[in-house]
């Protein structure tokens, strides 16, 4: 099995977040979003992970393709990185891989992660992850057929087609399937919005009858911009905290200091004179003083002091003093 990682995008939603790093390495409870994704995946299929291939911009630079080959890596899968140069849609970015392209293939956007215990439909051509909502008009939708197999694809619905929203992770049994249609779209100059959809060549293997079926997901979390991220990372750590995972590092310095669970605590970590949590994640070698953090995500080698913060998302290296009067703030940065 192999998985293919579309995340050439660098996040603009998330500034000033990812300026320095693309959203899917900015980390969720301690982890890294796209490999607790890949990680999730793997546990959902149940079979050995033969390659993780990363599609990216260039211009993530060498350290972060380091950092993606390690979590193939620790998958015990072969890494490799494509590079998208332009901004052209899901099917170009996918086409970018379209050596990894071929046998069983998961193709998963980095941008989500999801909670689910499904057996994969070992006798379809396709699964199609899928959540149920309450709001279908707002999301990509599938059609089912009365035989519960998706018939179709629908982006926005205006009439209700289905309540099952695609969350944008894929299973192919012949990725060459896919490649082969997704090299007519491209060839053919098949656009919607501008750009090259994966849609597409979907739609042209339904055409030719290969069996889709939906397999669907209890948790689906975004991760697209501050708010939605500081909640996905309050969703994960409850979920961890009922699987009984130890999330706070042996390494933690509490001096007059009360941790209210859910909370991760990275490595080197000083608290002193500070309440912190529920629902907080804290980087390595951060320092948290004389302060009430909750709700809220930090990252590594951060200075906290003075402060009372709910709802925060705080980045690598940052300072923050609540009696701070002079301050000097980068683009993208927002104060509440």
């Amino acid at each position: 099995m192999k998985i293919i990682v579309p995340m050439a995008g660098r996040g603009s939603r998330l500034r000033p977040h990812t300026l320095t790093i693309p959203k899917p390495l900015i980390p969720i409870a301690g982890k890294p979003i796209v490999q607790r994704l890949v990680e999730d995946i793997a546990k959902v299929l149940d079979q050995q992970i033969e390659e993780v291939a990363f599609i990216i911009n260039e211009d993530f630079g060498s350290e972060v393709e380091t950092n993606l080959l390690a979590i193939a890596q620790r998958l015990g899968a072969k890494g490799n990185i494509y590079y998208q140069d332009k901004p052209l849609g899901t099917g170009h970015a996918i086409m970018c891989a379209k050596e990894t392209l071929s046998g069983p293939c998961v193709i998963a956007y980095a941008d989500t992660l999801f909670k689910a215990d499904f057996n994969l439909d070992q006798s379809a051509d396709s699964v199609i992850w899928v959540k149920q909502v309450e709001n279908p008009e707002a999301f990509g939708v599938v059609d089912l057929n009365e035989h519960g197999h998706i018939s179709g694809l629908v982006e926005k619905p205006e009439n209700f087609v289905s309540d099952l929203a695609v969350i944008g992770i894929y299973y192919f049994k012949k990725g060459e399937e896919l490649r082969a249609e997704l090299q007519n779209v491209l060839d053919s100059n098949i656009k919607n919005g501008g750009e090259y959809q994966i849609n597409d060549g979907i739609k042209a293997l339904m055409a030719k009858g290969k069996k889709f079926v939906p397999g669907k997901v209890d948790h689906w979390m975004d991760c697209g911009n501050k708010e939605v991220t500081v909640a996905t990372n309050s969703r994960i750590l409850n979920f961890l905290q009922a699987d009984n995972e130890h999330l706070i590092s042996e390494t933690v310095r509490i001096d007059n200091a009360t941790i209210i669970p859910p909370c991760y605590i990275g490595e080197g970590v000083v608290l002193k004179d500070s309440t912190l949590g529920p629902n907080v994640s804290v980087g390595d070698h951060t320092i948290i003083e004389n302060s009430t953090v909750a709700e809220s995500l930090i990252q590594t080698n951060a200075t906290i002091k003075n402060a009372k913060l709910s709802n925060a998302m705080i980045g690598n290296f940052a300072t923050f003093d609540g009696n701070f009067t002079k301050i000097s703030i980068g683009d993208y940065s927002v104060l509440d």
